[in-house]
């Protein structure tokens, strides 16, 4: 069974992911709106491993004999002034999401709940993989710069993006 101060954090964990997905939504939506459809599809397959994580969450709180108790999510902003704007703003959330997952592991550890521990390995893997995979666009537009060839060249490349089955994830 799993304690009231580790099932609260991470059900607050599950209102942080699914805000990650609804804010990757608004940026597709805000490309989508700027013509940019490779780069929607790029964050709406980020939007939809967001609500995977999120789900993995749940199920790790329901497994435990917990209670799940969802929150109000914020509103996602839902204009950048560039491309590169957007996904400087997702690398950023990326690393609050790191921190918050931080958190979790020393709370788990502060419990001695080592099943949560190890649950929470997987995220620490992910978050490396999270914070690259936006920092390496982040790079790719700042060489581009405001080459209208190049974004376009981009927007191809980031549209190759597919969503990954939840079970082939692990």
């Amino acid at each position: 069974m799993i304690n009231e101060r580790m099932q609260n954090a991470l059900n607050e964990q599950i209102k942080h992911e699914l805000e990650s997905a609804y804010l990757y939504l608004s940026m597709a939506a805000y490309f989508r709106a700027e013509g940019f459809d490779g780069m929607a599809q790029w964050m709406a397959v980020q939007a939809q491993e967001e609500f995977t994580h999120a789900m993995k969450f749940f199920d790790h709180i329901d497994e435990r004999n917990g209670r799940v108790v969802l929150k109000a999510l914020a509103q996602p902003q839902g204009e950048w002034t560039s491309p590169q704007a957007a996904f400087e703003a997702a690398y950023g959330h990326e690393r609050f999401i790191t921190g918050k997952i931080d958190d979790l592991v020393k709370i788990a550890s502060e419990e001695g709940d080592h099943a949560a521990g190890i649950m929470l390995q997987w995220f620490i893997t992910e978050q490396v993989e999270e914070e690259a995979s936006a920092l390496k666009v982040i790079e790719l537009l700042r060489r581009i710069g405001d080459s209208g060839y190049g974004l376009i060249m981009a927007d191809r490349e980031l549209g190759k993006r597919i969503a990954i089955p939840a079970d082939n994830e692990e």
